[in-house]
């Protein structure tokens, strides 16, 4: 280092002052020590720090640049005030509180405030009220448009009147939907009632929600469905049936489908064939390359004029020549069967999801291993983290050659980035070991897929990893599937001495298929086959921000503390009410402990203890054998479980006031038995693969949907904060609707 750099770790202006010097002092400095460059470092960090508060103090004038915990106090500026509804402000710093904090006082709505109220009784600014304050697409709908009345002569609107017109499929298509335009009869129940609700209304305006994003999969192979034909495709790589969504864009161009292309909506064919070109294309909805089709070009997608919108429900429409036919519905694809691409096909397209969860293209932090020191005997040995990178373009093509080239390396910290999102179909054994890491990753804005085959006959092929003691392996951004993860320790706990690295298995932002495999209709192949295997792990387990299957843990309980595993943000599935979500062999409890957090969990959990459950739900039975540790809080546990204390859980509080309120044993155990039952969770869809996956239903009880401890949902997506969304949204719909009107919410997906 010069004598004119900042040391390592420092703030790069700390010799700013130093540097003013004349050289000559420099020069005498240098030859006594550095006294003076020392002197004037500490006063550089003053005067950083006093420059750095003067930044931040003009930066918090305004509400573009201020900091999260100086909006609330811009607002009471202009007048804003939270929306009570939706809960108090969080008087605590943590970060969960902090993202709720932006949720009930959302900063584009602060700033928006004087604009708003200058539009306020405007039917634009209700879809811009949805966006600002709930952050979802909306479509404000005013019902009295659509009712069918009679006319008057000098002021005729024929198309308010008369039946509707079978001949317009178009318009049939949109039927009941946001987009209806259809002319209805009136509908005298109110938008906004809490029972049944009715639409055509004169003072009823509906506001259409999308809570479903697009995410998008960039040029991956299809599901070739062989027994349906080698001609016949899926767009999902797993070969289930899913809706294909519109990649919303900026600025949709005009006509009927303006609306649809703005909006994050699942593909109709009609509108689909109507204009091909609007959702076709790289940057848009879809395309597809093909290699050895026709004539076309395998490096561009193939042009709107190759493709035709088709039902292609039973696989049975077979499109003429140099002709592609998609159904947008089904998310299929099929070609001529006389004219396959004989070299391969990719595609690219949206697929709808609640969050981002689980192995995805969606931008995400990436968490790089540090420098450290360990000590081998009495010697300190310096590791500096290695990269091997993989894909078209990098040092290895495939994943093989990576985890060749680092066990050869045998670097102490390794990363193996994998660059591209694609396939990669190989054996995969990782013997990572003692005190050395090793980080499996994808790259941010890749999804790569590892499919797992039946590649040996005498030995499972799930991808194996050994893990040396005091070891560490992180899986970050992966999407596993054909087989499960494997995980096996040495059995011998931390290596005395190595305080420097303790043993621990993360798993982030990855998707292990539930059940290996899914079918067209998202039925597991494999419903009893675990995810995730640990066999004699002594490391924590952590799981973050994932979507897996069940895990088995083969522990030797005589003489070893329980392996901690911990969940958070994440879906546990084990395919039946009945299966084991997590457990150990022939159905006896896992020799683990378990830390819940924000999970949604299907199938039965057998523990030897919970250390902490909080805002999940548990959707079948957990049973623990020690009760005398742990707590549960704010949670859905199903009656007749076996448990640790439970603080403030579903069904209990319902149960408590239902036995309040009713007198006389037969009475109360027939409210008793109602209340289980009502408050039950209800979901929109409990199999991996649909878009609504998890998703509680709208006819779910509010003691779940409001259920934990900050008054958001119980369950995987706790942290959208979607309770108060709503409730937010609902009040300044109320403040800003025209006079006489009245707002429903109306969840399109």
């Amino acid at each position: 280092m010069s004598e004119t750099t900042a040391e390592e770790g420092n703030d790069p202006r700390i010799d700013r002052l130093y540097l003013r010097l004349p050289a000559i002092h420099r020069m005498h400095d240098a030859e006594q020590g550095w006294p003076l460059r020392a002197l004037l470092r500490v006063i550089a960090e003053q005067v950083n720090a006093i420059e750095d508060g003067i930044a931040r103090q003009y930066g918090n004038w305004f509400i573009e640049t201020a900091e999260d915990w100086v909006v609330p106090y811009i607002g009471d500026l202009v007048g804003y005030a939270p929306v009570a509804e939706a809960g108090p402000l969080p008087d605590t710093p943590g970060e969960a509180n902090e993202a709720l904090a932006r949720v009930l006082v959302p900063r584009r709505e602060v700033g928006n405030t004087i604009r708003h109220r200058r539009r306020k009784g405007t039917l634009a600014l209700l879809e811009e009220l949805a966006r600002d304050v709930a952050a979802w697409p909306a479509l404000a709908v005013e019902y009295y448009r659509l009712l069918g009345w009679q006319q008057n002569i000098k002021h005729p609107h024929p198309e308010r009147a008369g039946l509707a017109n079978i001949r317009a499929m178009a318009a049939l298509d949109r039927l009941g939907g946001p987009f209806d335009r259809i002319t209805h009869s009136v509908d005298v129940r109110a938008i906004a009632s809490p029972h049944t609700r009715g639409l055509h209304n004169i003072p009823s305006v509906g506001m259409w929600l999308w809570r479903l994003g697009a995410y998008s999969v960039t040029r991956m192979p299809p599901h070739c469905v062989e027994e349906a034909g080698p001609h016949c495709f899926t767009f999902s790589l797993l070969g289930q049936d899913a809706p294909l969504f519109t990649r919303p864009l900026p600025q949709p161009p005009g006509g009927p489908l303006a609306a649809e292309l703005a909006r994050p909506v699942p593909i109709r064919r009609l509108s689909f064939e109507a204009a091909p070109a609007l959702f076709l294309g790289t940057g848009r909805s879809l395309a597809i390359w093909t290699d050895g089709f026709s004539q076309f070009d395998p490096t561009r997608p193939l042009p709107p004029s190759a493709i035709i919108a088709a039902d292609l429900t039973d696989w049975r429409y077979l499109p003429p020549l140099n002709k592609v036919a998609v159904d947008p519905v089904l998310g299929r694809l099929v070609f001529p069967p006389a004219q396959m691409p004989r070299r391969g096909v990719r595609v690219s397209y949206q697929y709808g999801f609640s969050a981002a969860m689980g192995g995805g293209e969606y931008p995400r932090e990436l968490a790089e291993p540090s420098a450290r020191q360990l000590r081998l005997g009495d010697e300190l040995v310096a590791s500096v983290p290695k990269t091997y990178r993989v894909g078209r373009g990098q040092a290895h093509a495939r994943l093989a050659d990576a985890i060749a080239a680092w066990a050869a390396d045998k670097p102490w910290d390794a990363v193996i980035e994998l660059t591209e999102s694609a396939v990669f179909v190989e054996p995969i054994v990782l013997d990572v070991p003692a005190r050395a890491s090793l980080t499996l990753r994808a790259a941010s804005g890749a999804r790569p897929v590892i499919r797992l085959l039946d590649w040996q006959t005498d030995l499972p092929d799930s991808l194996t990893i050994s893990m040396g003691p005091a070891s560490r392996v992180a899986l970050d951004g992966l999407l596993v599937t054909g087989r499960g993860i494997a995980v096996s320790g040495s059995g011998e706990a931390a290596m005395a001495g190595t305080p420097d690295c303790a043993a621990r298995l993360l798993i982030r932002h990855c998707t292990l298929v539930p059940g290996w495999g899914i079918g067209p209709d998202c039925t597991p192949n494999r419903m009893t086959e675990p995810s995730l295997s640990l066999s004699g792990v002594r490391a924590a387990v952590a799981i973050e921000h994932s979507i897996l299957g069940a895990i088995l843990v083969r522990e030797d309980e005589v003489g070893a503390e329980p392996v901690a595993i911990s969940l958070s943000d994440s879906i546990l599935d084990a395919n039946g009410h009945s299966q084991q979500a997590l457990g150990a062999l022939d159905g006896a409890p896992a020799h683990a402990v378990l830390t819940v957090l924000r999970c949604t969990v299907f199938g039965v959990v057998q523990a030897h203890a919970v250390a902490l459950a909080e805002n999940s739900i548990f959707n079948d039975c957990v049973h623990v054998a020690r009760r005398q540790s742990g707590c549960m809080r704010y949670c859905y546990v199903p009656a007749g479980c076996r448990t640790p204390r439970r603080h403030r859980c579903q069904p209990d509080l319902a149960v408590a006031a239902a036995q309040e309120t009713v007198k006389g044993a037969a009475a109360r155990a027939a409210l008793v038995a109602t209340e289980r039952l009502r408050v039950a969770p209800a979901f929109s869809a409990i199999r991996y693969g649909r878009p609504d996956y998890a998703q509680l239903a709208d006819a779910c009880a509010p003691e779940i949907r409001r259920g934990a401890d900050d008054e958001s949902e119980m369950g995987a997506f706790h942290n959208l904060y979607q309770p108060q969304r709503e409730a937010s949204l609902l009040a300044r719909l109320a403040e800003n609707i025209p006079a006489g009107m009245q707002a429903g919410l109306l969840h399109a997906t």
